[in-house]
């Protein structure tokens, strides 16, 4: 699958709207830093990263929490792991 999945896409998504439920997908830019437009602390921003775990059973070490700024490089992150692609 490309980084452009949108299945992956909305699953991401979905998986932040529960984290912060304010956000309106719609409305967020896939290559500007995502903690730059929604309001997460660090402990949401580890929510999200867990739920994704979760979701897709893609494990996501600590060592890479700084590679995942903007909504492309999420998708494209876990395109590249996911072992349901």
């Amino acid at each position: 699958m490309t980084t452009h999945d949108p299945e992956l896409r909305a699953t991401v998504l979905a998986a932040l709207c529960r984290i912060a439920p304010e956000v309106a997908p719609a409305e967020l830019r896939p290559d500007v830093p995502l903690r730059d437009q929604v309001d997460l602390d660090s402990m949401d921003w580890l929510n999200f990263l867990v739920a994704l775990h979760g979701r897709l059973g893609v494990d996501i070490p600590e060592a890479d929490y700084r590679k995942l700024v903007t909504l492309d490089d999420l998708v494209a992150y876990l395109a590249a792991r996911s072992p349901q692609r």
